[in-house]
Order: C-alpha cells, then sequence, then structure tokens
C-alpha cells in the first residue's frame, strides 16, 4: 500500500524517549511535564458527583454556558476584559486541541506562521499539515529576549500567524507589558492573527504580573487565546481547556471545533463551573508553585548545573556547560542512564536543533522526589 506521510520528519517525542529511558533504568523522571501529586479532592468529588447524576450527554457545542459565563467573570476579574461567553469562550478538549483548531482555521497553503522558538512541540507539526509556512525567530541563552526589531524583519505580505506563549514551555519567561505594546505596535493595521498560548497563566512567580493578551484591548481584537485547566488543577489527563477571542474570529474557530470534537464530556464542565467559583484555588498557585522551584533550587546547590531562573510554568532550565560540551540530547540520556535523572534537552524546541547546553527539568513534584533528584545530581 503506498502512503504519502502528511509528517514525514515526525518521529516519537522526545518526552516518549526520555520517560521510557528513564523506566529502564529505574530513574527519576523530571522529563515529562506533569504533576506527580493529585488533583484537588473537592474537584474530583464535584466530577464524580456529575458523574453520577446524569450529565453524561452532549453538551453544546461551544461548551456550558454555565462554565462560559464563569470564565468571563474570571477574565475581567483577571485581565479587565470580560468576553461575552455566548460569542467568544469555546470549550475545548484541552489546549493542544485549540491550537490545533485556531492553525487549521486561519492558516492556508504557504501563508507564513512566526514560532517564537524554543517553542512548545505541538506548533509546527500543524502548520505543516495545513501546508503552511513555520517561520522561526531563534532566541538564545542565557536571557532568551525579543528583538522586536529583529522579529519584525521576518513579517511579510504571507505572514498570517504569530504565536506567542506566556509563560514561555520550555523557557520559564514572562512577556512583559513592553512586549505585548511592541507586538500590539507590529500587527496594528495588518490581517496578522495571533494565537497566544497563556496555559500557565497562573503559575508566574516573583510577585509578576500575567500580561495576558486580554490586558491589551486592540491586541486582543486580532487574538485567539488558548488556557488550560489541566495545567490550573493538576489534571492534565483530563484534557480539558477553553479558548477566547473576539467573536470574528471564534465564529471561525467554531466551523472547525464542530467537526474535530463538537463538544467536550459534560460532567468536568459541571464540576468546573462549580469549581471556578472560588478564586482561592488558582490565585494560590504562583506561591505554591513558586516554593517547588525554589526547592529544586535549594536541592541542586552544590552541583554544577547553573540554573537560568524560570519566571513562570512548571519547568526550571540548567546550564550544563561547566559539566560537559556534548549535545544536550546526549548529556539528558547519559544524565538518565548514570546519574538516574531524566530531563529534556532544549534544542528540541528548535526546528534548527539549535545548542544553548541547557536541559529543562520539571519540578511540578513532590518535594521528595525533587530532594532525591537533587542528590543524585550534585555528584555529576
Amino acid at each position: 500500500m503506498r502512503i504519502l506521510s502528511k509528517l514525514p520528519n515526525v518521529g516519537t517525542t522526545i518526552f516518549t524517549v526520555m520517560s521510557q529511558l528513564a523506566a529502564e533504568h529505574g530513574a527519576i523522571n523530571l522529563s515529562q511535564g506533569y504533576p506527580n501529586f493529585d488533583t484537588p479532592k473537592d474537584l474530583k468529588d464535584k466530577v464524580a458527583y456529575y458523574l453520577q447524576n446524569g450529565k453524561n450527554q452532549y453538551c453544546p457545542m461551544a461548551g456550558l454556558i454555565t462554565l462560559r459565563e464563569v470564565l468571563a467573570d474570571k477574565m475581567q476579574k483577571s485581565y479587565g476584559l470580560r468576553p461575552d461567553p455566548g460569542s467568544e469562550i469555546t470549550i475545548t478538549a484541552g489546549a493542544t486541541q485549540a491550537i490545533f483548531t485556531a492553525i487549521t482555521a486561519f492558516v492556508d497553503k504557504g501563508e507564513e506562521v512566526i514560532l517564537i522558538e524554543p517553542a512548545y512541540d505541538c506548533y509546527r507539526p500543524t502548520i505543516e499539515l495545513v501546508k503552511g509556512v513555520p517561520v522561526p525567530y531563534e532566541l538564545s541563552a542565557p536571557d532568551f529576549n525579543i528583538i522586536w526589531d529583529e522579529l519584525k524583519t521576518l513579517i511579510n505580505v504571507r505572514t498570517r500567524m504569530i504565536i506567542i506563549n506566556t509563560p514561555q514551555n520550555p523557557i520559564g519567561k514572562t512577556l512583559k507589558q513592553e512586549d505585548l505594546e511592541e507586538l500590539q505596535r507590529l500587527t496594528s493595521g495588518t490581517d496578522i492573527i495571533v494565537l497566544s498560548d497563556e496555559v500557565y497563566e497562573h503559575l508566574i512567580f516573583d510577585g509578576q504580573l500575567h500580561q495576558s493578551v486580554a490586558r491589551f484591548p486592540e491586541l486582543y481584537q486580532r487574538s485567539l487565546l488558548v488556557y488550560s485547566f489541566g495545567k490550573t488543577f493538576h489534571s492534565t489527563g483530563w484534557k480539558i481547556g477553553y479558548c477566547v477571542g473576539p467573536e470574528i474570529l471564534m465564529s471561525e474557530f467554531r466551523k472547525v471545533h464542530q467537526f474535530n470534537v463538537f463538544c467536550v464530556n459534560s460532567f468536568e464542565q459541571y464540576a468546573l463551573a462549580d469549581y471556578l467559583k472560588n478564586p482561592e484555588p488558582y490565585l494560590g498557585l504562583p506561591a505554591f508553585y513558586q516554593k517547588k522551584r525554589d526547592f529544586l533550587q535549594s536541592a541542586l546547590k552544590g552541583s554544577r548545573l547553573k540554573p537560568i531562573p524560570s519566571e513562570g510554568t512548571y519547568f526550571q532550565l540548567y546550564d550544563y556547560s561547566d559539566i560537559s560540551d556534548e549535545p544536550d540530547t546526549e548529556f539528558a540520556k547519559r544524565m538518565t542512564t548514570e546519574y538516574g535523572v531524566a530531563s529534556i534537552p532544549v534544542s528540541v524546541f528548535y526546528s534548527s536543533r539549535k545548542q544553548n547546553g541547557v536541559i529543562r527539568l520539571c519540578f511540578a513534584k513532590t518535594e521528595d522526589m525533587l530532594e532525591e533528584a537533587g542528590n543524585l545530581l550534585k555528584v555529576i
């Protein structure tokens, strides 16, 4: 049988490779980005209640209206903008589905999408599936700052979309107010759509404010914003998130959404609509995860791994140049097999496989696991 792959260069992801390697060698797995602690009990109890009480059938295509109303109120309190719950919010089967749907809805063959790299690995394959052209803008360690005048040179008449991610996986950087103002200025008067991946909106440290696109009304009018309940409530396996944007964009987003998902499981939506009425669980996340970030850094004191400050997400980069000059993938594999801790090499998040000599560790783990990892890595 003749098969022509639409993604001929895509193989097994590095997350699978490193997790398998960790399992084979009994290593501590700080590679894959998920917590090893459970979802809040009261949220699980609400899910169980609705599951047992008949909320098991289709809900509206765009999502349960009571959940969308709660989310609109949440955004107004958080960012000063209240999207219309009827026409500007859609519940999705996780953030990745929202990103896939947004790119599919708006990017045509030959149109260009600017990626700020290192970038989360689902962006490029989706652009390639619709025969769009990924255009990478590379950031460099240790600062990973965007030089907007440089990025501007990549914009032309074929530019259809710019994807941003703040806080940014894998590097833990946040975009500042001046960054969003520059992006607003660069895209003003164009047909460029901004896809803003904000799944780590509440995992932001050191007293910073999350600079959501929703804080910038002009920029919001050309943007789709993506969020994840899985990241917020330690429930990555539930695969539920949402997308927010102006009606002119959301109406096209929903045309694709209705044919690749239609709607998301109903009982979780009822539970989240109840649970989100209390803001304390998500407002407490910055302190919760900052404590874990700081604990990991403390556990690695005395190691030759040098931390690059994490401003958000639940990831911390470490520079290993004092230990080795080998490529980061080889170093990450050796760190797993010889020292018992699995990480992710950052070069895999670049189209060019750019080498910065850094690895990514996930600190969404219990303190005993982080302490054990620190003890193992101090001997390198």
